[in-house]
């Protein structure tokens, strides 16, 4: 399995489960709603990041377009399963349409992904470590 599908699918399963716990958690406590989004939000973001940092201290090259194509998938399969899911009685997950789902949530979601992610493999590339190479190159020209 490529590294993006791998991902992609990790990040969907996350985005899928949280915005059903949140649907149930809604449905109970109203009023701590801002709480839970709040909640919900911070977890994904702290999954992204972590993830994006992983891959910053790999070295590899093409992490932007990796991201941006886990992003897109990933917020293309949640919107749609949750859009499924909000069809079957006993889940509500807040009854929006095909068409928003599809568009404006699969946007919100890609944004999610994308943006921490970026900052994830910006900070593991300023942590990683020199490499053997590079240090004794350094120190023959010295």
């Amino acid at each position: 399995m490529t590294a993006w599908v791998l991902r992609a699918a990790v990040l969907a399963a996350v985005v899928t489960t949280l915005r059903v716990l949140l649907g149930f958690v809604m449905d109970s406590w109203p009023t701590h709603g801002t709480f839970w989004r709040a909640g919900c939000l911070l977890v994904i973001v702290a999954v992204v990041v972590a993830w994006g940092v992983r891959d910053g201290r790999s070295g590899d090259d093409g992490l932007t377009v990796r991201w941006l194509v886990v992003g897109f998938v990933a917020g293309i399969v949640s919107s749609a399963v949750c859009w499924t899911l909000d069809q079957v009685p006993g889940i509500e997950l807040g009854d929006a349409g095909l068409l928003y789902e599809l568009t404006s949530a699969a946007s919100f979601i890609l944004l999610l992904v994308f943006l921490p992610a970026m900052v994830g493999v910006a900070f593991g590339h300023s942590r990683r470590t020199a490499s053997p190479a590079i240090e004794s190159e350094y120190a023959t020209a010295s």
